[in-house]
């Protein structure tokens, strides 16, 4: 089963997936992008459109809190200096370091993905990140026999070169993360880096540190809450050339990150399973779907080998910089920007619309509906999916 490759990144729609912004360079800049990511109500899509609309982060972050007094929000304040040196501070404490998207260091594969992570804490051997990496999931309530394949398939992978991405949860990725110890593993945590989640996983943790990769897009502190697990799932199908799912049930996590490797345009392959054990039901239904089935390592290999030129040439991608324009002075008063709030929300539902066809209807200029877009979602009014999609918040 195989993706469609994406031109969008985040909300720059006019720059190719495989074009990163340019990192700042000096420690005071990163603290500023970093400290723009951290305010309030800036995720990750929205500061894409920020950087995009203001040039670079010091703008944006000036430009924040009269965006959000346009958006109706009084009282909005950016992240305290404070709460980004205790960051900072913390990430030297761990021994870990920060990888601002652009940087030469960060995932090649990973940047190239619609949400990539602006910012990336790292800790452990950053040279995994060089290698193809494969991502293993599955249930957390695994079967033994599952167990077992997990094991045998992340140990001769890692064999063959390959580093093993999974999510350190309980299951099947603790068992493809074990296996892989001595060959290349990397995990990606769904809270801070500090955040040991499961508490049976700390063992593992700890061999990862020294031995593997540990990564993290939240803060330190950052206790795990049930949205932190699908931004983490992206994070696991976006640093791998393909995503291999060993048991999942119908409904699961698992069968979300081989969504989100379709997205990506990555490769989703499945192990078949007997139709009456329901942690088979998700793989069985990706097979269905036209996912690839596997029995062994070497039909991972003959897959990747027979794989679009993406799924082959990703890895090498340069990093290239793009410069991002500033956004035109505003000259439209309160009334003008209260109307065109009402006529968006008006076309909005609980139901994702695509964001070019809400432009589009709106009959406005684009880098307008963009601007009131973007005060919409730091007013927490809109909510943006995957994919381009926007919905009522």
């Amino acid at each position: 089963m195989k993706g469609q490759e994406t031109e969008r990144v985040g909300s720059l729609d006019f720059i190719p997936s495989h074009h990163p912004l340019t990192p700042p360079h000096t420690e005071e800049d990163r603290a500023i992008w970093l400290r723009l990511l951290r305010s309030r109500r800036v995720g990750v899509s929205t500061f894409y459109r920020l950087m995009k609309e203001h040039g670079d982060a010091a703008a944006a972050l000036e430009a924040l809190p009269e965006i959000a007094r346009q958006a109706g929000v009084s009282d909005y304040q950016i992240c305290p200096q404070g709460v980004i040196d205790a960051e900072l501070r913390a990430g030297r404490k761990q021994g870990a370091r920060l990888l601002l998207r652009g940087d030469p260091d960060y995932p090649a594969l990973l940047a190239q993905i619609d949400d990539a992570p602006p910012a990336l804490w790292v800790k452990g051997d950053l040279s995994l990140l060089e290698r193809p990496a494969l991502a293993i999931v599955g249930a957390r309530n695994a079967s033994s026999l599952g167990h077992r394949f997990a094991r045998t398939l992340s140990r001769d992978l890692g064999a063959e070169g390959f580093a093993i991405a999974s999510g350190l949860a309980r299951g099947i990725d603790a068992s493809a993360h074990e296996a892989a110890l001595d060959t290349g593993t990397l995990a990606v945590l769904a809270g801070g880096l500090d955040q040991i989640y499961p508490a049976e996983n700390t063992a593992l943790y700890h061999s990862m540190a020294e031995s593997g990769l540990l990564l993290s897009e939240q803060p330190f502190g950052m206790k795990p809450f049930a949205r932190h697990f699908p931004m983490r799932n992206r994070i696991v199908s976006g640093l791998a050339r393909a995503t291999i799912v060993v048991e999942a049930a119908a409904r699961s996590g698992s069968l979300l990150t081989a969504g989100n490797a379709l997205d990506q345009g990555r490769e989703v392959m499945a192990v078949p399973g007997h139709p009456f054990d329901a942690r088979s039901a998700g793989c069985n239904i990706l097979l269905r779907d036209g996912a690839t089935l596997i029995r062994s390592a070497r039909d991972v290999i003959d897959t990747l080998a027979a794989a679009s030129p993406l799924a082959q040439t990703a890895m090498t991608t340069p990093q290239e910089a793009i410069p991002v324009p500033a956004a035109p002075a505003e000259t439209r008063t309160l009334a003008d920007h209260a109307a065109l709030h009402r006529e968006i929300l008006s076309r909005l539902s609980g139901a994702p619309l695509p964001e070019d066809d809400l432009i589009r209807d709106l009959g406005v200029a684009p880098e307008r509906a963009s601007a009131e877009i973007l005060n919409l979602e730091l007013d927490g009014r809109i909510a943006r999916k995957p994919g381009g999609m926007l919905a009522l918040g």
